[in-house]
């Protein structure tokens, strides 16, 4: 029972992590800023004691890549004359991120006895998964519904009182999309390293890549990305590598369509009978629905992200940028300029948000920052060279649409002791997945 109340307790913590959110008697300060704060005392000290230089060279190297970011952002709002310091604050950021990871970590080693790339992997579709749960629970039973707008606060509050899509704890738009491609990503990956899987986790792992894939999209289409990349990834693994390796990667389209075939009856059912979930479905997959009905791929917010697509006029937003990345109509005491609605230049495209706010230098020092995160990451870790990889390229997709920061995701794996993930990494992957 103990062992069972510390797992629980690790999933809400690790859920903290991955989808941080304030609440209504805390405003300003997230679940993520709390465990930041506990984790910078800690990681300080065991930081201080650890005898793996590499762990210090690596966390100094990337200090600096988030420093030459900030100094770029700090350059941009001087220039400009602004007081947006989003990104000029960015090496705080960071490390509040991986202060935050830390803690997760140690709580996942202190309860399994280790923190293994793959345990990390589990534990974060867990909690993606509970998310789609609860968002399901609070579009369906109003007094889950109530329970939890009455502690939400912030930006996770807003979704409960104006927003009529899904919405978890912590998990809503973009941000729950990106974190649900991540995990999607997590299993592609782990039901393509062997062919040896217990048939008890290949089961698992297709109810819940379909499972986070529906609810997903019905919370973000963002989403989608995750699921693309997944079926790239096995597509590329069953074909490219199917004369060169002793395991059949083919054998994952079989589950797939299993999966497929499994979820359908049900899908059908509840859209024929359950008016909520008629019009979650209709919002997740709108794009094929429309096809099928009237013969064209329409979807609304495809149409919205087209008119976002704005560039700047002049040189000087194109290098250094206009210092702006929220709207400066609600940010800037003494702006006198135009009125958008949503975001600065009424974009929320991820590269002309970051382009608007410190200019092509500031977007390439924000690219080279994260390449070189991942370059860290399989540095350390290079048996688990192709989720990085995928990581990173849903970072990258992802901002085409919106600006989010998966440095959170990293950051957990740059907390896995490298030495002890190396020698565990047989029997954990081989075994039990």
């Amino acid at each position: 029972m103990i062992k069972i109340l510390s797992v629980v307790f690790t999933i809400v913590v690790t859920s903290f992590y991955f989808f941080p959110f304030e609440f209504t008697f805390l405003p300003g300060v997230n679940t993520k800023m709390a465990m930041a704060g506990l984790g910078l005392v800690i990681l300080g000290i065991q930081l201080g004691k650890s005898r793996d230089s590499q762990i210090n060279k690596d966390l100094f190297l990337l200090s600096i890549f988030a420093s030459v970011v900030s100094l770029v952002g700090q350059v941009s709002v001087v220039v400009n004359g602004t007081h947006d310091y989003t990104y000029a604050s960015y090496i705080i950021s960071m490390w509040v991120w991986l202060s935050g990871a830390y803690v997760t970590i140690l709580l996942i080693k202190k309860v399994h006895g280790t923190a293994s790339v793959v345990l990390v992997c589990k534990y974060l579709i867990v909690v993606c998964a509970i998310q789609c749960v609860l968002a399901l629970m609070i579009d369906n039973m109003s007094v889950v519904k109530n329970f939890v707008d009455s502690f939400l606060g912030g930006t996770e509050g807003y979704m409960g009182k104006h927003e009529t899509r899904l919405y978890g704890i912590g998990a809503a738009l973009d941000v729950a999309g990106s974190r649900f491609s991540l995990a999607l990503v997590m299993i592609a990956f782990l039901l393509m390293q062997v062919d040896k899987l217990m048939l008890k986790y290949k089961i698992t792992y297709i109810i819940l890549f379909f499972f986070i894939s529906i609810v997903g999209n019905m919370m973000s289409r963002t989403t989608t990305v995750g699921v693309i990349l997944s079926l790239m990834y096995w597509l590329y693994m069953s074909t490219t590598y199917r004369c060169k390796s002793s395991y059949n990667y083919g054998y994952i389209w079989r589950w797939v369509l299993g999966g497929l075939v499994a979820f359908l009856p049900f899908l059908i059912y509840l859209y024929n009978t359950d008016a909520n979930f008629y019009h979650n479905i209709r919002f997740a997959f709108e794009g094929f629905f429309s096809l099928a009905e009237s013969g064209t791929w329409d979807v609304s917010s495809n149409e919205i992200l087209k008119s976002m697509y704005v560039f700047p006029d002049n040189i000087k937003t194109w290098i250094i940028g206009d210092g702006y990345f929220d709207n400066p109509y609600y940010t800037e005491k003494y702006y006198t300029g135009p009125r958008w609605g949503g975001y600065y230049m009424a974009t929320d495209v991820g590269y002309l948000r970051f382009i608007f706010y410190f200019g092509l230098i500031g977007l390439i020092a924000f690219i080279s920052y994260f390449i070189k995160v991942m370059e860290v990451c399989v540095r350390r870790l290079p048996q688990y060279k192709v989720i990085f990889v995928l990581f990173i390229l849903v970072n990258f997709i992802v901002w085409f649409k919106a600006a989010t920061d998966i440095f959170l995701v990293f950051a957990l794996f740059l907390c896995v002791s490298a030495q002890k993930e190396n020698k565990q990494y047989d029997t954990l992957v081989e075994s039990k997945v």
